[in-house]
C-alpha cells in the first residue's frame, strides 16, 4: 500500500478545519497505515504499561519564564527539606554521647568499641534521623580484627560525621546547579567558590581586587582534572569524590602550617605564586603570555618545538595565551604523573594526529633537545640510544607505537616527556646515577628542578 497516497487522498476530502484537527487526524491516519505495513496492531499494550510511571521531565524553554521559575522554587523546597533531614551539631554531639554510654568493655588500647547488640541499642536511642547509618552493612564494613566482634566508637562516628559533611556539600552544590541536571559549569563553580570565600579564614588576607584571578585559578584545577574532555561541566558527584573539595576547605583551619599551604593548590600563597610567575612571564604587560615569554617558564629549558605546539593545539588570542589557558599549562606540567596531564601532553606531541607516538613524533622532539645540547656545549645523545630507551621503560603493546594508556600504565610518563621537551629534564635523567651518589633520593625531583643547564 502507497500509505503517503493514500493519507493525501483522505485529507483532501475532508472539508475545511483548523490546524490543530488535521495534524490528530494526520497522525491518527499514519499511526494505522504504519501499523498496518509493520503488521501490529495499534494501541496494543500490555497492561503493566499503565503503572510505569513517568521517568522523562522536559525541561523548560528558555522563554517560558514561569516554568522555570516553577522548577528553580521546587528544587530549592526539596533540597531545603533534605538539609533538614541531616544531623546538626547538637544531634552529632547527642549521638556521641549514646555511643559513649553504651560502649562495650573491655577498652582496645585508649580506644572505646562497641558491638553488635549495643549498637542496635544505640539506633533505638537515637532518633530517626540517625537511622539509615545504624546497619549491619554499615558495621560490617568498619568491623575489623576485634576479637569481640566490635567496631571503634570513634570510626563509627567519624564515619557519620563524614556522611552528613558529604549532604551537607552535596546539596551545597546543588543550589548552584541551575540546570538541576547534577552538573556544575564554570560559572556554577565560579559563584560558589566565590561565595565560600568569606568562610575560609587562611584567605582573609586577600585583596577583593584578586578575588576573580583566585577564583579562576580554584575552578581550573576542579576543570583539568574532572573534565578532561572539555564537555564545559563536572558531575557534583564527581567533586565529592575527589580531594580537592577538601584541600579548599582545609584552608578552614586558622593553624595550618606553611607547608600544607604551600602544598595547597587553593591556598593564598600558592595562588599568589602561579600569578606572579605569570605576571614576571608577561614582559610587555600586555595581560598575555607570547611564545617568547613562555619559554621563560620554570627553568627556561622547555624546547622550541614543544612550546611550537603548545600554541599550536591550545586556546590563544592572536597568538598569545591567557590566564586561564595558561593554568591549564601550570597543572600539566607540575602534575606528569597524572594521567590527565599525560593526556595534556601527550595531544602536544602527537604531531601527526594519529592517538600514538611512533618514531617520527619521537625524533621530531628530542632532535630539539640535542640541537640544545649542541648550543650548550655538550655532544648530543644519539636518538637511536635514547628511543630504545624510551621503549623499554614504556613496552607498548605494539613495539612500534605508543599510545596515551601505554604511557599511563607503564608509569614511566613523567619521565618520557621530560626527556622529550626539557632539556633540563632530560639532562636529569643522563646523569641519574651521578645524581643518586651525590644526593638523597628523596632530594633528587628538587634538585632536577632547581639545577639548569
Amino acid at each position: 500500500m502507497d500509505w503517503k497516497k493514500a493519507l493525501k487522498a483522505h485529507v483532501a476530502g475532508k472539508p475545511t478545519r483548523s490546524e490543530e484537527e488535521k495534524r490528530a487526524e494526520e497522525t491518527q491516519l499514519f499511526t494505522e497505515l504504519y501499523c498496518q505495513w509493520k503488521g501490529v496492531q495499534p494501541n496494543r499494550q500490555h497492561e503493566s504499561f499503565k503503572s510505569i510511571p513517568k521517568f522523562y521531565f522536559k525541561l523548560p524553554a528558555e522563554d517560558e519564564v514561569l516554568q522555570q521559575k516553577l522548577r528553580e522554587e521546587s528544587r530549592a523546597v526539596f533540597l531545603q527539606r533534605r538539609s533538614r533531614q541531616l544531623l546538626d551539631n547538637d544531634e552529632l554531639q547527642s549521638l556521641w554521647f549514646l555511643l559513649d554510654k553504651h560502649h562495650t568493655p573491655p577498652l582496645m588500647g585508649d580506644e572505646k568499641m562497641i558491638n553488635y547488640e549495643d549498637f542496635l541499642k544505640v539506633s533505638q536511642e537515637a532518633g530517626p534521623k540517625c537511622k539509615t547509618y545504624f546497619t549491619a552493612t554499615v558495621f560490617a564494613k568498619l568491623l575489623q580484627k576485634d576479637p569481640y566482634g566490635r567496631i571503634s566508637i570513634m570510626q563509627f562516628f567519624n564515619y557519620v560525621m563524614r556522611k552528613v559533611w558529604l549532604h551537607q556539600t552535596r546539596i551545597g552544590l546543588s543550589l548552584y546547579d541551575v540546570a538541576g541536571q547534577g552538573y556544575l559549569k564554570e560559572a556554577d563553580l565560579e559563584n560558589y567558590i566565590l561565595e565560600l570565600i568569606p568562610t575560609l579564614p587562611q584567605l582573609d588576607g586577600l585583596e577583593k581586587s584578586f578575588y576573580s584571578f583566585y577564583v579562576c585559578t580554584a575552578v581550573r584545577k576542579f576543570f583539568f582534572f574532572l573534565d578532561p574532555l572539555r564537555t564545559g561541566r563536572i558531575k557534583i558527584q564527581d567533586i565529592l569524590a575527589c580531594s580537592f573539595l577538601d584541600d579548599l576547605l582545609e584552608l578552614r583551619d586558622e593553624d595550618l602550617s606553611k607547608e600544607m599551604q604551600e602544598s595547597n593548590w587553593f591556598s593564598a600563597p600558592s595562588a599568589l605564586r602561579v600569578y606572579g610567575q605569570y605576571l614576571n612571564l608577561d614582559k610587555d604587560h600586555n595581560g598575555m603570555l607570547s611564545k617568547e615569554e613562555l619559554s621563560r617558564y620554570g627553568t627556561g629549558t622547555l624546547t622550541p618545538v614543544f612550546l611550537n605546539r603548545v600554541f599550536q593545539e591550545c586556546l590563544t588570542y592572536d597568538g598569545e595565551m591567557d590566564y586561564k589557558t595558561y593554568l591549564d599549562f601550570v597543572l600539566a606540567m607540575e602534575n606528569r604523573k597524572e594521567p590527565q596531564a599525560l593526556q595534556y601532553i601527550f595531544r602536544l606531541l602527537d604531531i601527526q594526529n594519529r592517538n600514538y607516538l611512533n618514531i617520527f613524533a619521537l625524533n621530531t622532539f628530542f632532535r630539539a633537545i640535542q640541537e640544545q645540547m649542541k648550543i650548550h656545549g655538550q655532544e648530543p645523545v644519539s636518538f637511536e640510544d635514547v628511543k630504545d630507551e624510551i621503549f623499554d621503560m614504556v613496552k607498548p603493546a605494539d613495539p612500534l607505537k605508543i599510545t596515551l594508556q601505554d604511557l599511563i600504565n607503564s608509569s614511566q610518563g613523567e619521565t618520557v616527556t621530560n626527556i622529550l621537551i626539557d632539556l633540563n629534564g632530560f639532562w636529569t635523567y643522563e646523569n641519574r646515577e651521578v645524581l643518586v651518589q651525590e644526593n638523597p633520593a628523596d632530594d633528587l625531583e628538587n634538585f632536577g628542578e632547581g639545577e639548569e643547564v
